[in-house]
């Protein structure tokens, strides 16, 4: 994954980079068709007016004028027919020229030697100091003698030209590089503003947003840890939701039945039997109550306590049993067979709340079995972990309800479970108290043949 940092490290330098060959082939481009010819044809008039000022002034000497002029800043080469050749100024860097270009310039036609010279990509023509970039003029010599005149400016004359050049390089470079900086901060900065807009959605409470930022830096990250923690608000919201109507739909139960029986119990026309049935009735529903409350609170306090849990070493196999003796009464009531395979075994964890979960597990498997069914516990080591299990051979559960039987208010059969006073939260004080621990809790159950709740905890 490349990092911000680096990406901007490698984008300003990608800019620079680039924005400075873009520049540079510009700027040939702008001398090839713009400056060379331009140079072309001001060299050549300056030529043509050497050779005409000479020519009409015979009684100057050709090698002192020629001479003056190279002083001026220019190289010049004189050749005639003859090919008696004469250098003025500056040495030539390559003094090799097509006799055709000294042919055609004897036959009294122009040479443009810097509008033809080749150049390549990185290097300007004009300022390459070779004799055949040049411009060529016929001139008539002492004694009309015909000779050729080639010339072109040398280095130091050219600085002005360079100047022009190079100033329009700097002036392309700081355009481009404006221009691509604007481009990939544009880049940069699109998936802050989704970000900064998608905040202000989720800030409004609207959490179905969605973020597609294709990165694989910081940035990225951050827009897919985004979306999940979007998604994990939506679903938190939907669940307090939730929470909210199953709360208010099992408190309101049993309070309009506490109000009906006891609107009904005003009457003067009931017997003593029916009165009792109907007191019997109110004081069921607020034992319901009661115990609901104690669950809602049960659960309160584990999520604000969910990092702070009282740890010491004790028998688990011990704590089962004592469990099983306390609720001893309603598996006699049932008949229930009861089978234990419990070794003593020395595990690390909050004695009251593990308490909690046996005695959860003990009561729902009771509560579920019919009456000479059987209820098997067993305790054991698998590696670093203490398992636990809890088998019964109760109603069970389908394959559909079973991956939701830990949510809270969750309730496969509603009808039973009102019956036999369930609340739904059960196993969901059950799976939180196991994964406060460091634990996991699934299970194992099939319409008909009874569940398998097996528990894992670490061991110290």
């Amino acid at each position: 994954m490349k990092t911000l940092y680096l990406r901007i490290v490698l984008t300003t330098i990608a800019v620079m980079v680039f924005s400075s060959l873009l520049a540079f082939i510009l700027a040939n481009v702008y001398y090839q068709y713009s400056l060379k010819p331009y140079n072309d044809q001001k060299l050549t008039r300056m030529a043509k007016d050497i050779a005409s000022f000479y020519e009409s002034n015979r009684g100057v000497d050709q090698q002192a004028y020629l001479q003056h002029i190279s002083k001026l800043g220019y190289q010049i080469y004189v050749v005639d027919s003859t090919g008696h050749e004469t250098f003025y100024g500056r040495e030539f860097r390559n003094q090799r020229l097509e006799k055709s270009a000294v042919k055609q310039v004897l036959d009294g036609k122009m040479y443009h030697g810097i509008a033809n010279f080749p150049s390549q990509v990185f290097v300007t023509g004009f300022f390459d100091n070779v004799l055949a970039n040049t411009i060529g003029v016929p001139l008539k010599g002492e004694s009309n003698k015909q000779q050729a005149l080639f010339i072109r400016p040398n280095i130091q004359l050219q600085f002005g030209e360079m100047r022009i050049f190079f100033s329009v390089i700097v002036l392309l470079m700081i355009v481009l590089s404006i221009l691509f900086v604007l481009i990939s901060t544009r880049y940069l900065v699109k998936p802050i503003v989704k970000l900064t807009e998608a905040t202000k959605q989720v800030a409004k409470g609207k959490y179905n947003v969605e973020l597609y930022v294709k990165r694989r830096d910081e940035i990225g990250a951050l827009a897919s840890h985004f979306s999940e923690m979007a998604k994990s608000l939506e679903q938190l919201e939907e669940m307090r939701q939730e929470f909210v109507s199953n709360v208010s739909h099992e408190i309101q139960s049993p309070l309009a039945s506490i109000q009906g029986f006891s609107k009904t119990l005003r009457s003067a026309d009931l017997s003593d039997e029916q009165r009792n049935e109907y007191l019997s009735i109110i004081e069921e529903e607020s034992r319901r109550m009661s115990s609901l409350s104690k669950q809602l609170l049960t659960l309160a306090s584990l999520d604000k306590e969910s990092e702070h849990i009282d740890k010491s070493t004790f028998d688990v196999a011990a704590q089962i049993k004592q469990v099983l003796f306390m609720t001893e009464w309603s598996w006699r009531e049932k008949e229930l067979a009861i089978e234990m395979d419990l070794p003593s075994t020395m595990i690390s964890g909050d004695q009251k709340l593990l308490h909690q979960v046996w005695t959860n597990l003990i009561t729902n498997s009771v509560k579920f079995t019919e009456e000479g069914g059987t209820l098997s516990l067993r305790v054991g080591m698998e590696d670093t972990y203490c398992h636990v299990e809890f088998q019964d051979t109760g109603i069970g559960m389908s394959k559909e309800s079973l991956p939701h039987i830990f949510n809270r208010f969750y309730k496969e059969d509603k009808a039973r479970s009102r019956t036999e006073g369930s609340s739904g939260l059960g196993l969901a004080i059950v799976k939180q108290i196991v994964e406060m621990h460091g634990g996991s809790i699934h299970v194992e159950s099939e319409k008909g043949k009874g569940s398998i709740f097996h528990v894992y905890l670490p061991k110290m």
